[in-house]
């Protein structure tokens, strides 16, 4: 077995660095990661960039697309054949179809392949013909990138601040209930265990519909082929000292350990641990419509996504020798044409003081970040409607049952303190605002030969994400 474990070991170590000395040498390769929190819309994102970067004409903000040096776009095989493939026709057809809708949400990890065709810029440009770069679109749940913190956790650890965290929400009222007669001495008893884990996850199904961001392990909301089995039977519980054998405490932190070493740490090694460009898609007027506490949460996950990356620049030789790091990192607001345009400058400011504590951690590692608002898919109009003499700049749209509306969500504050300090002291609503919320479906689309559907920003986050590389 150790000297099977070594070989593996070894015959990974050369494949990698293989992989490295062609990608580093021949064609580039930029490993773009792709993950948001809850409802950011990260399947339309994906499938909207994809679209416009086949088809460029809305793309302006895309520099090589600009100066005229991409000359062709054009979709491959992805190169991990034990990845499922990002269904981009599919979601892009329900996209842009005849009845357009929301396309279904990705529940594993999945990728695509992009390759371009572009010349260089610069004192190369004459010299060199155009030279193939690789862009590999990672999908992954941001359930799965929160689950990272676990690894340097004990049961015990883990179990002390979920409880603490959990203690006045009344989504968590049953588990509550229910761990807190559980005696983590007594002997393990498999439905005792099998009760505690199901409420567990049906405690972190209605955190995540309610608006909290902290729903770890990722794997209780996906579970995929793992459903019922052991590594996913565990819930946290009100322990301390020693485990006795054979005990409740000791079986469920069995379990934890085994979550970590089977499910989290092999994402990490296959998936995440490969990636050098990162977006992370935040659905923020979302968490501000329901509360300052939903945005407060929001916060502290974009600093414990944060503190799962490996930060810094990828120099041919480091990234040769010791692996990728994460060289540009861009914290994305979703959803933006649910503003009209003069509130969208606000909605950036909000999602930077978000961020604040993230970012600095990176570009003191050496990363770039960046904070955007965006929609990868344009579903509204922009209006001004009359209301009590005063104009109101709002947004049209098809609602989810077929219906037309014209929208008001609200005013944003100019200084994101007037949102963060409310959220920062555990204020249960905001005093003196009402900002409200509607869900768009797509609208019915007639693109002309050459354009990508309608978007907001995607070029400028395509320029900031892979444009330096192009």
């Amino acid at each position: 077995m150790v000297i099977s474990s070594l070989a593996d070991s070894l015959v990974r170590g050369v494949e990698s660095v293989g992989d490295r000395v062609s990608e580093t040498l021949f064609e580039p390769i930029i490993r773009l990661g792709v993950t948001g929190l809850a409802r950011s819309g990260k399947t339309v994102f994906i499938t909207s960039l994809v679209a416009n970067l086949l088809d460029r004409g809305r793309m302006p903000g895309l520099v090589a697309q600009q100066e005229g040096r991409i000359n062709s776009v054009y979709l491959q095989p992805q190169p991990d054949d034990t990845v499922p493939r990002f269904d981009y026709e599919n979601h892009l057809s329900a996209l842009t179809g005849p009845q357009p809708h929301w396309p279904d949400s990705t529940r594993a990890v999945s990728e695509l392949r992009l390759s371009f065709k572009a010349r260089p810029s610069g004192l190369l440009s004459g010299l060199q013909g155009p030279r193939t770069v690789h862009l590999d679109i990672v999908d992954y749940p941001g359930e799965w990138l929160l689950d990272l913190a676990l690894l340097d956790k004990s049961y015990e650890v883990w179990s002390a601040e979920t409880l603490q965290r959990i203690a006045g929400r009344a989504e968590a009222a049953a588990f509550l209930h229910l761990a807190n007669k559980s005696d983590p001495a007594e002997t393990h008893d498999e439905p005792k265990a099998q009760a505690l884990a199901k409420e567990f996850a049906s405690y972190l199904g209605a955190a995540r519909d309610a608006g909290f961001y902290d729903c770890t392990p990722g794997r209780f909301l996906l579970p995929g082929d793992l459903a019922g089995s052991p590594v996913l039977t565990f819930a946290p519980l009100n322990v301390e000292g020693h485990a006795p054998r054979r005990s409740l405490h000791r079986e469920m932190a069995r379990r934890y350990e085994a979550y970590k070493s089977q499910v989290v740490k092999p994402f990490f090694r296959d998936h995440f641990a490969r990636i050098d460009r990162q977006v992370v898609l935040v659905d923020a007027l979302g968490a501000i419509h329901k509360g300052p506490q939903a945005v407060e949460d929001m916060r502290r996950a974009m600093a414990d996504i944060l503190s799962a990356f490996r930060p810094g620049r990828n120099a041919w030789l480091s990234q040769l020798l010791l692996g990728k790091r994460v060289e540009r990192i861009l914290f994305a607001a979703t959803k933006a044409d649910h503003l009209h345009h003069t509130q969208h400058p606000r909605l950036r400011h909000i999602m930077e003081a978000l961020t604040r504590d993230a970012r600095d951690r990176a570009s003191f590692a050496g990363a770039e970040t960046a904070a955007l608002s965006l929609a990868a898919l344009r579903a509204t109009t922009e209006e001004i409607r009359t209301h009590n003499g005063t104009e109101l700049p709002c947004v049209r749209g098809t609602l989810l049952d077929g219906k037309q509306a014209a929208f008001y969500p609200g005013d944003l504050p100019d200084d994101p303190a007037h949102l963060l300090g409310p959220a920062r002291n555990g204020a249960e609503s905001w005093l003196g605002a009402d900002y409200g919320f509607m869900a768009f479906a797509p609208a019915h689309l007639t693109l002309r030969p050459g354009d990508g559907p309608p978007h907001i920003r995607l070029d400028r986050a395509a320029q900031f994400l892979i444009g330096d590389r192009l």
